[in-house]
């Protein structure tokens, strides 16, 4: 029983990290409640986590790499968890928001360090175990995110959903100190500094840019000067990257048609399939008035179908070309979405069960190969790099879809009400979008309550639908681009698959954690 103990930290770690991802989804409306905050904090709330894991996530691998893989996982660990006290005691949004980035950046030193710490502490057929237990507990985080925050919000506080993190944090340390080997790559380059500061710089403009477009407008001074710095920054990225010795990605990989339509498609899968779930949460809560443990039982169905997907798909599509498995799930994500926005004032959760459940085919088809595809696309000795970059464009579409899609919701939400003869549509779509439906509709005389509920079911509905009609355009267009530009097939062994359901891609599998281990 002790060889496996290794595998318990590395795994309690791993799935406080991606439960974080999803667990604030059901908890927003107590938190714009509780901290009187609006929609944009309500976004940064979740962007924060997922730019620091983008961000920062190749950078930690190099650094990990070269000063010890344990060291920098327990450092994470520690670094996770004092943020996590730290947001549970906020008491603003903007206290929140920044202990949210904090704890992004230890779940990076963590994320980036979990596939090696295995792949050091176990060879052979415990390697296959340890490696297909650490996907059973990806998928299970993925799933258990909403009802873990929903249980947790509604019988405790939101604050719970970061204090959880406290006793399995102090586990995850203990165990990791006392059984946990330390490991390092001997032949680790330096770390490359000026390509994460302007990576960094050019995510985190982009993203607030699109965050604050729905107050400064689209062609407003201050969004079109984030633009013009995001897209600098990206110009000194890659300007950094070529001339780097060291680069933290090497972009000659991105001469590989398969490799770009990897990236590209694990972008699109991240923003297509699981960045409306907040605006969904928010819905299912302020206006159709479940709790949180019944909104998260809402959405439950993309998570559960994606893991049976993913777990009946690992034995019995072995021979089938990534191409297929990775571009078929990205088509099945983007008709999910369309299916969803059928949804309408009238509509109950159950509107969205069905749009979910494909979406969740779709997930648990692609996640699996998805990973392995990268490392074939690209010379062995960068199959770490490979996975990492996987990694960080699947954060990255995250994060980018959240802001995007928020622009989209709030922009639909307005102009519902504006057709529906509201008055004041943009201040009452900024009061609903930050989950003050409820209030709202019970500040109304008791003649005008039931119009006004009538309007603002309609208007969700139709910032809802604008949501999903674009996220279905991402995942099709995700779909399109892989069958496209995988045209030779990758070999995907078992060697390669990932954790199934939401969990982000890892540094490579196997293959891309044995690269790590030299």
């Amino acid at each position: 029983m002790r060889k496996w103990l290794p595998l318990v930290a590395v795994c309690l770690g791993a799935f406080m990290l991606l439960v974080d991802v999803t667990i604030v989804t059901v908890a927003l409306p107590d938190m714009a409640t509780a901290l009187h905050t609006g929609f944009a904090d309500l976004q940064w709330v979740m962007d924060g986590y997922a730019l620091a894991l983008a961000a920062l996530l190749l950078g930690a691998g190099a650094l990990a790499d070269l000063v010890g893989r344990r060291k920098v996982y327990l450092a994470g660990l520690v670094l996770f968890a004092g943020a996590s006290l730290a947001c549970g005691l906020a008491t603003g949004p903007q206290q929140l928001i920044a202990f949210r980035v904090v704890q992004g950046v230890g779940g990076a030193a963590m994320f980036a360090t979990t596939m090696a710490l295995l792949g050091h502490a176990y060879q052979g057929r415990d390697r296959g175990v340890a490696f297909g237990v650490w996907g059973a507990v990806n998928g299970a985080a993925a799933a258990a995110g909403p009802i873990l925050g929903g249980l947790l919000t509604e019988h405790l506080d939101w604050r719970w959903i970061f204090y959880v993190n406290l006793p399995v944090s102090v586990v995850a340390v203990a165990v990791t100190l006392r059984v946990v080997a330390e490991s390092r790559n001997p032949r680790a380059a330096g770390l490359d500094l000026p390509g994460t500061v302007a990576f960094t710089v050019a995510a985190g403009s982009v993203t607030y840019a699109l965050i604050k477009a729905g107050d400064n407008g689209w062609g407003s001074a201050t969004t079109l000067g984030l633009f013009a710095l995001g897209a600098l920054a990206l110009l000194a990225f890659v300007l950094v990257e070529r001339r780097s010795a060291h680069p933290m990605l090497d972009l000659a990989l991105l001469r590989s048609p398969a490799f770009a339509g990897i990236l590209a498609g694990g972008l699109l899968l991240s923003a297509a399939a699981f960045s409306y779930l907040a605006y969904s949460s928010l819905w299912l809560q302020s206006v159709l008035g479940l709790g949180p443990v019944a909104a998260g039982l809402a959405l439950l169905p993309m998570s559960v179908v994606a893991f049976v997907t993913a777990a009946v798909g690992g034995r019995r599509l072995h021979g089938v070309p990534p191409r297929l498995t990775v571009g078929g799930g990205l088509l099945l994500i983007g008709v999910g979405a369309l299916l969803q926005a059928v949804v309408g004032a009238d509509s109950g959760w159950a509107a969205l069960a069905p749009g979910l459940a494909v979406s969740g085919a779709g997930v648990g088809l692609a996640t699996p190969a998805m990973a392995a595809a990268a490392m074939a696309a690209v010379p062995g000795a960068r199959a770490g790099m490979a996975g990492g970059a996987l990694n960080t464009a699947r954060q990255l579409g995250n994060a980018l879809g959240i802001a995007l899609l928020g622009a989209v919701f709030r922009a639909g939400l307005a102009d519902g009400l504006r057709d529906g003869g509201g008055a004041d549509p943009q201040g009452t779509a900024d009061a609903l979008s930050g989950g003050q439906a409820g209030a709202l509709v019970a500040r109304a005389g008791e003649g005008a309550r039931p119009a006004l509920e009538h309007l603002v079911r309609g208007a969700f509905a139709a910032g809802l639908r604008d949501t999903f009609l674009v996220s279905g355009a991402f995942g099709l267009a995700g779909g399109v681009l892989v069958l496209v530009l995988l045209r030779r097939p990758a070999a995907v062994g078992a060697a390669g698959v990932p954790g199934p359901a939401q969990a982000p891609a890892t540094s490579g599998g196997r293959a891309g954690a044995a690269a790590r281990m030299e």
